[in-house]
């Protein structure tokens, strides 16, 4: 198929009274808004008719999703403030800030970090490709701290090994709800796409082995700092291990949403107000260490609280001893 056409999909209707959005997001690759997206511009038919979003399918039913092709991406250098903590020949560590994007995507063609990493040098490994170059790890949209970025490819290799052996060791700072049962505490849980929300990932059976060690450093009314290790380095790993055992990431729009308001007694309260001031998820990555994939030198940073975390931090802290 050339690039440029349509990508078709039929599917055959199992059974009967299911919403035709409902359906299809659960039978392909498509997520549900996507999905009514393309009904919207007419590329959904049912039986050869022009369908709606709310039709309910009938048994048998043949549905025809034509799926417009992918406009190329190449990302572009942007001038874009970016916080650099170090740089030599072979790679860069920088300051991821919260609501950045890692790099460029359909839905986000512009204004990630590689568009400003484009800008800040000529020399990035060109491993990534043109929408990834240089790019060994990845930090979420809304997750702020510490990456590394390779500029050669021999670099890249090395630190993309290293991350797969366990070397680079990554440690972060979030708030959760509640209250954990212990701690020390290790969740080893496999994280797949959720099977009914393409958008999100999920503890599914059949999902890729993934551990995440928490440790509570401060314990709050209603929630607790925690410091978080990771064993393995899956997509939205914190956050979908602590929303798994029901202590979802402070002011995480994707699975923690309005969590707060099931928190009972004098503490409801108090997690109301704390969830008013979170303007975004309460991780950071504030600690990285590797080895220098040419000098052999271990490589050390850390990476205090943003400003709106530590925010927010105080406030807990103060509550409790009020």
């Amino acid at each position: 198929m050339k690039p440029t056409e349509d990508r078709v999909e039929v599917l055959t209707v199992g059974h009967a009274g299911d919403r035709l959005d409902a359906y299809v997001a659960g039978h392909s690759d498509l997520s549900r808004a996507r999905v009514q997206a393309l009904v919207a511009d007419g590329r959904v038919r049912v039986d050869g008719q022009v369908a709606r979003k709310s039709d309910r399918l009938e048994a048998g039913q043949k549905i025809e999703v034509r799926v417009p092709a992918p406009e190329p991406l190449e990302a572009k250098p942007e001038d874009i403030a970016l916080e650099v903590l170090f740089e030599d020949p072979s790679l860069l560590v920088v300051n991821k800030p919260a609501g950045m994007v890692t790099h460029p995507a359909p839905a986000h063609p512009t204004g990630t970090l590689v568009n400003a990493l484009l800008a800040h040098t000529d020399d990035l490994s060109g491993i990534g490709g043109k929408l990834r170059p240089g790019i060994v790890q990845r930090l979420d949209r809304y997750t702020s701290g510490l990456m590394v970025v390779a500029k050669s490819d021999r670099a890249h290799h090395a630190l993309s090994e290293a991350l797969q052996r366990r070397e680079i060791k990554r440690l972060y700072i979030a708030a959760s709800w509640g209250h954990l049962s212990e701690s020390p505490l290790e969740v080893n849980a496999p994280i797949g796409r959720d099977p009914t929300d393409r958008l999100r990932m999920a503890v599914v059976k059949k999902g890729r082995h993934a551990v995440t060690r928490f440790r509570v450093v401060e314990r709050w009314i209603g929630a607790e700092l925690l410091r978080v290790t990771l064993g393995t380095g899956r997509t939205h790993q914190i956050r979908v291990h602590l929303a798994h055992i029901g202590h979802p990431v402070v002011g995480d729009a994707l699975y923690g949403i309005g969590w707060e308001r099931g928190i009972g007694g004098k503490a409801r309260q108090w997690a109301r107000m704390l969830g008013k001031r979170m303007e975004r998820q309460f991780l950071h990555s504030w600690r990285l260490s590797f080895e220098h994939p040419v000098s052999g030198e271990l490589m050390r940073f850390e990476l205090p609280l943003p400003e709106d975390l530590q925010t927010c931090a105080e406030w807990a802290r103060k509550e409790c001893l009020s």
